[in-house]
């Protein structure tokens, strides 16, 4: 691709002096830092919701599944609207739906009032989440300093998923519920601030106007496997209320897919996934998404349910394993260059595996050191290691004019694989408890998920070495 046509697909439309890379960096890793964070830090206030609002069972269940369905749902729009209208103004809008609906949320009267408000703030997280990626791509050059950086937005993501249950434990216990969502405003609104001012915008300008009818598919399809996919946890896999809604999203997948092939100028283009780079990449990103994301789901409910940890003492057990995801983030950009992408990607999820198959031997009356630190540390170091890879290969190769749509489909893949994991894996978890509460019981279900997750990592780590490209590919 020549200069001039790159130059016309990725636009910049501020003529001012561009900020410090560093505090661009800051920026969009507090945004990603937000939204990953509020995927799990209500988990904890469930209870004092229920009986504050008086919640049922299911409505519990939709204070999560409201957010993560809208999340999931409208991220890859998100990520084609920063394309087409600016990748700053899509990062506004976000963040400032996001604060606004979280303020709603911390006020709820009514059960509907906050489902309604997490709602919202799925919607503001997809418009934003996109961008925080996209921006970082298109202000630091390709090379090392990039690799850091997204070392950087790796470790951040990862840490504020990590975080939930310790920062909604210390809120819940020491103001109320209300403050899981509330404490959103004050750092929205500063953040708000700082990127209207500081942040540069960019755009691809080259006069394309957004896909509806393959904006409104994908959404509506990505939304309805969603649903589908956390009906399992009240009606199982085989029940029609599960069945229904994953056949009806495969399908509006499916005519997206026959939609997005004969348009013009459509909302993906199908070519993206012929890139090495980004078709395997997001694959991989997918499986280990669909195996690591439940570690922190299980190994809170081991830690209180089985050992009797408070929901804060739980938290706190595990912020060594936080920590792991951010060293193993931030070594990643010094061995990619020496031993590649690929490698360092694959030797991660193996580190990994062998957490998972460590923490799979966990016993009723296990130790905090040999049944949750060290085996934390080793799931999650390993973790860390091999995201900051995936996520620098999937958002490589693809045209500028589409950086936005990447790093959506990024986080769609993850967020997808990691939804779909743990419905499957806490299936595999109630079915070997055989709904025994003991705690030798749930133990058993609870390893039984981490060896089934080590398995799954095995088989992913298969993949990165037969189909990743070993290094980093340049724009096209």
């Amino acid at each position: 691709m020549t200069p001039m046509l790159r130059a016309a697909q990725d636009t910049p439309v501020s003529v001012r002096t561009a900020p410090p890379t560093w505090l661009v960096v800051a920026l969009v890793c507090a945004g990603q830092f937000l939204v990953v964070l509020d995927v799990s830090v209500v988990n904890v206030a469930l209870p004092s919701m229920r009986a504050d609002l008086g919640l049922s069972a299911p409505g519990l269940q939709w204070v999560v599944n409201a957010y993560s369905i809208a999340f999931a749902g409208f991220m890859l729009l998100g990520g084609r609207a920063g394309d087409l209208y600016g990748r700053k103004r899509m990062f506004l809008v976000g963040l400032a739906l996001f604060t606004v609906a979280s303020l709603g949320g911390g006020l709820a009267q009514e059960g509907w009032q906050l489902l309604t408000a997490r709602a919202a703030q799925g919607l503001g997280a997809a418009v934003l989440a996109p961008s925080t990626l996209t921006i970082l791509t298109s202000t630091v050059p390709e090379g090392p300093a990039r690799a850091r950086a997204i070392a950087t937005w790796t470790a951040v993501g990862a840490g504020g998923g990590a975080a939930g249950g310790l920062v909604g434990g210390l809120l819940v216990d020491g103001l109320s519920w209300r403050w899981v969502l509330l404490i959103n405003v004050p750092f929205g609104a500063v953040l708000l601030a700082g990127a209207a001012s500081m942040l540069v915008e960019s755009r691809a300008g080259d006069g394309r106007r957004l896909d509806l009818p393959g904006a409104l598919l994908v959404t509506a399809g990505l939304a309805t496997v969603a649903y589908g996919v956390v009906q399992t946890e009240a009606e199982g896999w085989t029940a029609a209320a599960t069945l229904a809604p994953l056949a009806a999203g495969l399908a509006l997948i499916g005519l997206f897919l026959l939609v997005e092939a004969r348009t013009k100028a459509p909302l993906m283009p199908l070519k993206l996934f012929t890139l090495r780079s980004v078709s395997s990449a997001n694959a991989a990103m997918f499986v280990c998404g669909s195996a690591m994301f439940c570690m922190w789901f299980f190994m809170t409910l081991y830690a209180q349910n089985v050992l009797g940890y408070t929901p804060l003492g739980a938290g706190l057990a595990l912020v060594p394993s936080s920590l792991a995801v951010v060293l193993g983030s931030k070594l990643a950009p010094r061995l990619m260059p020496v031993v590649g992408a690929r490698n360092v990607a694959a030797v991660g999820t193996l580190v990994a595996a062998a957490g998972f198959g460590w923490q799979a031997m966990m016993t009723a009356d296990g130790g905090y050191l040999t049944a949750i630190m060290f085996p934390g540390l080793m799931m999650m170091a390993g973790a860390g290691l091999a995201a900051t890879p995936l996520a620098a290969l999937a958002t490589s190769g693809a045209a500028p004019g589409d950086a936005g749509l990447v790093s959506g489909l990024v986080n769609t893949s993850r967020v997808m694989g990691g939804s779909l994991g743990l419905a499957v894996m806490s299936t595999i978890a109630a079915a070997r408890t055989g709904g025994s509460t003991s705690g030798e019981a749930l133990t058993a279900g609870y390893a039984l998920a981490f060896r089934t997750s080590g398995f799954l990592l095995l088989g992913g780590a298969l993949l990165m070495l037969l189909w990743l490209p070993r290094k980093i590919s340049r724009a096209a």
